[in-house]
């Protein structure tokens, strides 16, 4: 049972319809940006469309609030092979849908394209982190449950997720080490992420990267024919599944790379469903039902304990302690969602 916070039943959700942009480094990003090569201003003459974005050096991040807000939130980190970022169908189009399930949706707006000095990961992975610690400082002011702050990412933003989830190396610099509960997501989720494989023998993670017992639950879909990424995605979720870590896999036929949230007729476009009712699975898209369901639950473990027990130990005055906590949790989630609902029904 995760923690959560009572800061909620005080919290004051802000208007659907208004955006709010934060930059991540108000002070400047750490480290230094140098020129990029001749080769990335190929790439980015090649490749990059209306809909992307580059040259990204003052990172922020944009808060999409749904009508019904219900606590969670998801990061939304686009692909763009670390050059430029497919902000509508890897982004706003993503913190469309996730606001019609009560999610609020926040675009990520990483550092790219990245250079030569330092490895491609690098400077996204702690603006990723960077993120996360605002969304969470940021909870009450927002109505979120810090307790629930996902990520997502595509493509190269997938890599960027693996990296910060299982790869710790971006803790030296900035983040230090008693931040990392702060700095990592609750739980992820990989649309046809990558390249933390060797290139050569993709049955092996790459040199340095490894799934840590402390790795959030992942949420994992990929189509065969996407290049190496659906070996990667296997791989991961082999390693999740030896350490006994929550993760759900979708591995389709066709899809090809870069799908998004576009529509080509492929049993694939269907993966914001999966991923939504894994999410509901996971405890993170609570209900008004679901919630009466678990206090119910809690209640009447709590009354069993005690009915069945004619002297109490300590050991079951702490058991009965925990289920009381879970409980009035529980309540307090409730009444966060029925406040939510009174006050839509009021506008």
């Amino acid at each position: 049972m995760k923690a959560v916070y009572f800061i909620f039943l005080t919290a004051l959700p802000l208007a659907a319809a208004d955006p709010i942009e934060l930059k991540l480094w108000p002070d400047g990003a750490p480290g230094q940006m140098q020129p990029h090569s001749k080769a990335t201003d190929e790439f980015l003459r090649t490749k990059a469309g209306k809909s992307t974005i580059t040259d990204i050096t003052d990172p922020t991040i944009t808060v999409y609030r749904p009508e019904k807000p219900n606590g969670t939130s998801v990061i939304v980190a686009p692909g763009g092979a670390y050059v430029f970022l497919s902000a509508v169908h890897e982004g706003t189009q993503v913190c469309e849908w996730l606001n019609t399930i009560g999610v609020t949706g926040i675009l990520l707006k990483y550092r790219t394209p990245t250079r030569d000095e330092t490895a491609p990961h690098e400077k996204p992975v702690q603006d990723a982190a960077r993120a996360i610690l605002l969304v969470r400082k940021h909870s009450e002011e927002w109505g979120l449950n810090p307790a629930r702050v996902g990520l997502l990412g595509f493509s190269a933003g997938g890599n960027l997720l693996a990296h910060l989830a299982c790869d710790r190396d971006w803790l030296s610099e900035p983040a230090k080490a008693t931040d990392i509960k702060f700095s990592l997501p609750t739980f992820g989720i990989m649309i046809y992420g990558g390249g933390f494989v060797d290139f050569k023998e993709p049955t092996k993670f790459k040199e340095g990267f490894s799934v840590p017992a402390d790795a959030p639950p992942m949420f994992i879909a990929c189509a065969h024919d996407d290049g190496q990424n659906p070996i990667a995605s296997a791989m991961l979720y082999l390693e999740y599944k030896k350490r006994g870590i929550p993760c759900e896999l979708h591995l389709f036929t066709k899809g090809g790379h870069g799908f998004g949230m576009r529509k080509a007729g492929n049993p694939i476009n269907d993966w914001p469903q999966r991923c939504t009712e894994w999410m509901a699975e996971m405890g993170w898209l609570p209900t008004i039902e679901r919630l009466n369901e678990a206090i119910a639950q809690r209640k009447a473990q709590f009354d069993r304990y005690v009915g069945s027990k004619a002297k109490l130990t300590e050991q079951d005055k702490n058991l009965l302690a925990n289920l009381k906590r879970e409980q009035l949790e529980l309540e307090a989630e409730r009444e966060l969602l029925l406040q939510g609902q009174s006050k839509d029904r009021a506008h």
